[in-house]
């Protein structure tokens, strides 16, 4: 969807956290943070959850952050090589501040393959194992890999 709008070559970092409520403070590091974008092209959406999610448990799917209401992300963005530095500082700055404010998870396509998995997991929470068990019975050798990759039980 956004493709037209930023083109290859950009200079891209990403965070995310799902988020249960904003309260005034949680707006005013939004405000904050936002004050101090590298770049005109940086951004921070929050996408609404509702609906279905909320209509069944977080051990019926993978995903069980069911009690958020929004998805956030945070992207600095750039066309300038030289701005990558900037941005991806600008973004985890933005993030850290955040936050405090926010549900332990994040939607994976809004994570970067330098969060760790720590981050990983609270994405899944308690679902995680029964995830890595599955993953050993069907994929041992670890072949979907790509992206924020839950490992095979051991």
């Amino acid at each position: 969807m956004f493709d037209g709008l930023y083109l290859k070559g950009m200079q891209w970092y990403w965070r995310g956290d799902f988020v249960k409520t904003l309260s005034d403070a949680a707006i005013d590091a939004h405000l904050d943070q936002a004050a101090k974008t590298p770049s005109e092209l940086s951004l921070m959406h929050l996408y609404p959850i509702d609906g279905a999610v909320h209509r069944i448990g977080k051990d019926q799917t993978a995903w069980n952050c069911r009690d958020a209401t929004w998805s956030m992300v945070i992207a600095g963005i750039d066309p300038d090589p030289q701005k990558a530095g900037p941005v991806t500082r600008w973004t985890k700055a933005y993030w850290e501040a955040v936050h405090p404010f926010d549900l332990g998870g994040a939607y994976l396509n809004f994570m970067m393959d330098d969060e760790g998995d720590a981050r990983l997991k609270a994405a899944y929470g308690d679902n995680y194992e029964r995830l890595a068990t599955l993953k050993k019975t069907y994929d041992p050798n670890n072949l979907f890999r790509v992206n924020q990759n839950i490992r095979p039980a051991a």
